[in-house]
């Protein structure tokens, strides 16, 4: 039973904000790899033989001198279409352990998708982020998303998305609306405010999610994401200093959402009004 941990940090207990991670960036790694390793834990009681730890924040995330010593540990894509990851048919699972969830989420913490230059990402109409970027992968490989930590808002995300999948909140983000209407600058600074649950206590829910979220997965067979080629992506963005307007890029893949993920972005201007 070999599963793909797919981290970020945004979704971790104790971090508070962009500005305290970068001033404080080895405490951030050491809250997330802790997490991570309750997850680990958590999985290999279920059942796991193998778990690769994938490195997904952006300046990175991780501190590998702290990761259980039964993982391995991913960070960097190579000289390759970055879609899907180095996620291939030869593993079982998916699990997520510190996601946030996607740009325009209510009550989300440091909510974005990819960058905060995101207004929205949608594949055939259905909104998604990085969280739904990768199942979709992994959906089209046939393989199962079992497991999703993070803020509250990003549970409710995966809940509504992933048949059956397991989840365990963290922190609950306090910014209510969207932020569509902002501009880059704006919306970095506009989701900061969260309760956060005591960094012990979320280890342990963590642990206790794997757990449950393998047993289930070896006894029931849940979460795929059904497709339906073809398959076209669409991206709004936010105005910026380079472009001080909203832009649109739509892209479409005749067969695979892989392929439609790492397609070129194209993005043109949205007409006012």
């Amino acid at each position: 039973m070999r599963i793909f941990m797919m981290t970020d940090q945004e979704g971790v207990a104790g971090v508070v904000d962009w500005d305290w991670a970068d001033a404080n960036v080895d405490q951030a790694k050491r809250l997330l790899t802790l997490e991570v390793n309750a997850a680990a834990e958590g999985f290999f009681e279920a059942g796991a033989t193998s778990i690769l730890v994938v490195d997904g924040h952006g300046q990175g995330g991780i501190n590998p001198e702290l990761l259980d010593e039964r993982v391995e540990f991913l960070r960097g894509w190579g000289k390759r279409p970055p879609w899907p990851l180095h996620l291939d048919e030869g593993f079982d699972c998916l699990a997520f352990v510190g996601q946030h969830a996607k740009a325009g989420t209510e009550y989300g913490h440091l909510t974005h998708t990819q960058s905060v230059r995101y207004v929205d990402l949608a594949i055939n109409g259905v909104s998604i982020g990085e969280f739904g970027q990768m199942v979709l992968c992994a959906s089209e490989l046939g393989i199962r998303a079992i497991f999703g930590a993070g803020d509250l808002a990003f549970t409710k995300e995966a809940e509504a998305f992933v048949p059956g999948i397991e989840t365990v909140w963290v922190k609950r983000g306090l910014s209510p609306g969207s932020g569509d209407e902002l501009d880059e600058d704006a919306y970095r600074t506009r989701n900061r405010g969260a309760i956060h649950r005591s960094v012990i206590q979320a280890r342990r829910l963590i642990r206790a999610g794997a757990v449950r979220a393998l047993r289930r997965a070896t006894a029931e067979g849940f979460g795929i994401v059904p497709l339906k080629p073809p398959f076209e992506r669409v991206a709004r963005f936010r105005p910026s200093k380079e472009r001080p307007y909203q832009t649109v890029s739509r892209e479409t893949h005749p067969t695979s959402v892989i392929g439609a993920m790492n397609l070129p972005y194209e993005p043109i201007r949205v007409p006012e009004g």
